[in-house]
C-alpha cells in the first residue's frame, strides 16, 4: 500500500463525490508532467489524501487503476485548457473525522515532504502545479493520525452497495468468471459494469450530467444503461462510457426494452406497441428532442435503433 496526495481545488467536489481522480495525459503545451503520470502508478488499495482550499478534508482508497477516459462533462468550463482525454483512477472517498490545514502543522509535516514533486511548499501552501504526488509512508501515517483517518474502517466505509442481480445477470457474471482469457483487472471491471457499478457507471457519469429525458440530476436516482445491449457488445464496448446513457428508472425501462430510442440528433422514437397512456402517466413527451449525442455514440445508437425497428411487441 502506498500513500498519495492530490491537489484538486477546482475539481474537488466533483471528484470526491463522484469517486474518482481525473487528469489529462500531459500539460496543455504537450509537455510531460510527472504528477499526471503518477495516475498510472496508483494501485488498488492505495490511500489518497484530498487537499483543496488549504485543507485536507477527505481520504480515499483506490478501487481501480488508471484507464484512459474522456474529460468529465461535469467539469464544465473548469480546465478548458486541458485536453479532452486523460487518465481516470477510481477512488472511493470519505470525509475525514478531523479536517486539517497543513499550513498549521508544518513543523511536523515539513521534514517528511518529498524531495521532488512535493504537493506542498515549504511555507505550507499547496503546490497547485502538482496534481497527484507520491508521499513517503512516514507522511502518510502522520496525516492519518492528524486527520484521525486512522480511526476509520476504510474497507467498510468505502464498500460499494450493489443491488441483488437477477438470474440473467448472475449467468453473465458466471461467464465472466469462467473466461480465463480476460485479465483479472478487466474481469473485475466487467463484473461491476454488469451490475451497473464501477468503471462503466463512472464513465457514463463523466459524459452525462442528468437524465436525457427528465432532466433529473440526482445520481442516486439515475441508471447508467448500456445503449448496445450487454449480450451484443464486446468486452471493450461493455465498459465504454460512449456505450452508455444516463436515464431515470422509468425511462430506462422503456429504453432497455427497446420501446423508446433516439436519433443521433436527439429526436425520440416511441414504439407503436407502447400504449399512449404510459407516456401520459409518466410525463414523457414523444415529440421532445433531447440533447444531441456525441459522434462516438453513433454506432451504438444505430444498433439500438435496429433492434427497435425489429421489435414486434
Amino acid at each position: 500500500m502506498a500513500f498519495w496526495w492530490v491537489n484538486h481545488k477546482q475539481t474537488r467536489d466533483h471528484e470526491v463525490s463522484g469517486g474518482y481522480l481525473w487528469s489529462p495525459f500531459r500539460n496543455a503545451n504537450g509537455a510531460y508532467n510527472q504528477t499526471y503520470e503518477n495516475m498510472r502508478h496508483a494501485q488498488v488499495g492505495d490511500i489518497v489524501f484530498s487537499y483543496a482550499n488549504g485543507r485536507i478534508g477527505a481520504v480515499g482508497r483506490v478501487t481501480a487503476e488508471a484507464t484512459p477516459c474522456p474529460k468529465p462533462a461535469e467539469f464544465g468550463v473548469v480546465g478548458d485548457y486541458w485536453s479532452d482525454e486523460g487518465w481516470l483512477v477510481e477512488v472511493e472517498f470519505v470525509e475525514v473525522p478531523k479536517p486539517i490545514r497543513p499550513k498549521e502543522h508544518m513543523q511536523a509535516i515539513g521534514p517528511h515532504r518529498p524531495d521532488k514533486y512535493s504537493p506542498i511548499n515549504a511555507n505550507g501552501d499547496g503546490n497547485q502545479g502538482c496534481y497527484l504526488a507520491a508521499i513517503p509512508d512516514t507522511l502518510g501515517h502522520l496525516l492519518m493520525a492528524l486527520t484521525q483517518a486512522d480511526e476509520l474502517q476504510l474497507d467498510k466505509k468505502l464498500k460499494i452497495q450493489e443491488s441483488e442481480p437477477d438470474a440473467i445477470v448472475l449467468e453473465d457474471l458466471h461467464q465472466i468468471d469462467l473466461d480465463l482469457t480476460i485479465p483479472d483487472t478487466q474481469r473485475l471491471q466487467l463484473a461491476k459494469a454488469r451490475v451497473g457499478q464501477g468503471l462503466f457507471r463512472k464513465r457514463v457519469l463523466m459524459l452525462n450530467e442528468s437524465c436525457r429525458v427528465t432532466g433529473v440530476t440526482d445520481r442516486r436516482l439515475l441508471i447508467a444503461s448500456h445503449i448496445k445491449a450487454w449480450k451484443d457488445s464486446s468486452n471493450a464496448e461493455r465498459i465504454s462510457g460512449y456505450n452508455g446513457i444516463l436515464l431515470s428508472p422509468h425511462v430506462d425501462a422503456l429504453f432497455d426494452g427497446h420501446l423508446l430510442t433516439f436519433e443521433d440528433d436527439g429526436r425520440m422514437h416511441i414504439h407503436e406497441s407502447l400504449p399512449a397512456d404510459v407516456l401520459e402517466r409518466w410525463s414523457i413527451d414523444p415529440s421532445m428532442k433531447v440533447e444531441k449525442f456525441r459522434p462516438e455514440q453513433a454506432a451504438f445508437l444505430a444498433h439500438h435503433r435496429s433492434v427497435f425497428a425489429r421489435k414486434v411487441a
